[in-house]
């Protein structure tokens, strides 16, 4: 079975190639998503619990957004939980307005599927940006 800090790693690598199919692959069959914020601008924060769900969240973030940057600063692995912090920056495509934003995602891992996951941004300056 992976390990917390393989699985980690695993899944920024297929996040920054943007593989839908092998980042949801990493993910359990039940999910307990959280991503705080404006879910009337921004329609793909808030809760997911399955897969169908998670293909339908980065399927509206990228739709309407555009990565500009992104650096991971720190990774922090205890036991089957992991931290990785660092700092985006995104453009909105319906406005064109970039956000710059410090995040934290948090995960646990079991079964060597990501059961947990938290991803907090700086959530008001994406409102502001899809104003």
């Amino acid at each position: 079975m992976a390990s917390t800090t393989s699985i980690v790693h695993t899944y920024l690598q297929h996040l920054a190639q943007r593989n839908l199919e092998e980042i949801v692959a990493l993910f359990g069959p039940e999910i307990d998503w959280y991503i705080p914020g404006d879910e009337t601008r921004a329609p793909w924060l808030g809760k997911r619990s399955s897969r169908a769900e998670i293909i339908a969240f980065f399927e509206l973030l990228w739709a309407n957004t555009n990565p500009i940057s992104a650096d991971v600063h720190h990774i922090f692995i205890d036991g089957n939980r992991a931290a990785v912090t660092g700092e985006f920056v995104t453009e909105m495509r319906s406005t064109g307005k970039q956000v710059e934003s410090l995040f934290t995602i948090e995960m646990t891992i079991e079964n060597g599927f990501i059961v947990r996951y938290r991803l907090l941004e700086d959530s008001h300056a994406v409102s502001e940006a899809l104003a």
